[in-house]
Parts: structure tokens; sequence; C-alpha cells
């Protein structure tokens, strides 16, 4: 089998998985006889197309974890203190974890992808200019 036709043949399970995924959200499947039947198929095209090897894992869980440790008092200096000219109070930064929270449950729950880091950086941007503080564009 050539790689390009293998590439079409994963594309396809998962276009149809995903369009099965949606059918039973909208209540379509719910008609059927044989509804369980068919999301167990689901499930099992699922297993081809969204598996992630655990040597994958580990190393991208390594790597999260150690670029965290090393790079954590930077990440907290700039989102902080640095979008803004002025530095985040306790208040403002409980707020713009509340939105953040809020606007990421949002896509979550249609199944969106979404930028945490954008959507938490945006709204402490949006707590700046709530409190007229101004912004550093070249920091945001």
């Amino acid at each position: 089998m050539a790689t390009s036709d293998r590439s079409e043949i994963r594309n396809d399970i998962y276009l149809v998985a995903s369009t099965l995924t949606k059918l039973e959200k909208q209540q379509e499947l719910a008609a059927l006889n044989e509804q369980d039947l068919v999301l167990d198929y689901r499930n099992q095209l699922d297993k081809t197309t969204k598996f992630i090897p655990y040597w994958v894992k580990i190393t991208i869980a390594l790597a999260l974890g150690l670029g965290t440790m090393i790079g954590w008092k930077r990440v907290v200096v700039t989102v902080g203190e640095k979008i803004g000219k002025e530095h985040l109070n306790y208040a403002q930064g409980a707020a713009a974890e509340l939105v953040t929270m809020s606007t990421i449950s949002a896509p979550d729950y249609f199944g969106l992808p979404i930028s945490t880091t954008h959507i938490l950086s945006s709204s402490i941007a949006g707590m700046m200019v709530a409190n007229r503080s101004s912004l550093q564009f070249d920091i945001l």
C-alpha cells in the first residue's frame, strides 16, 4: 500500500468517525435499531485514528514538565507584569482566570480546538484595558 493511499484511508476513517459523533450529538442516531452497533463501530474507528503511543506521551510530558520547571518564572512575569504597564492585582488576576475558564469551556463543550494561552493573555489584556491601564503591544 502506498503512503498516499494510507493517508487517504486514515483521513476517510477519521471523517466517518467524526460524522458519527456529530450525528450522535444531534440525536440523529436515536431512531436506529442498531444504535449501539453504530456507536461501537465509531469507537473502534476512533481507536485506529486517535491512538498516541506511550513513548510520545511520556516524551511530551517530560518536555512540558522540564520546560515548566526551568521557565516558569519568565512566563509568570511576562503574563502577570508585562502585558500591561501596571501590575495585575489579585482581583484582576481572579477575574481574568474566571473569564478564561468560561471562554475555554464553551469551545470545549462543542469539541472545538482552542488556544488556552491566547485566551488567558487576551483576558489579562482585557482586565488591563478595563482598569484603564495601557497595554504593551510589543509584549502582547
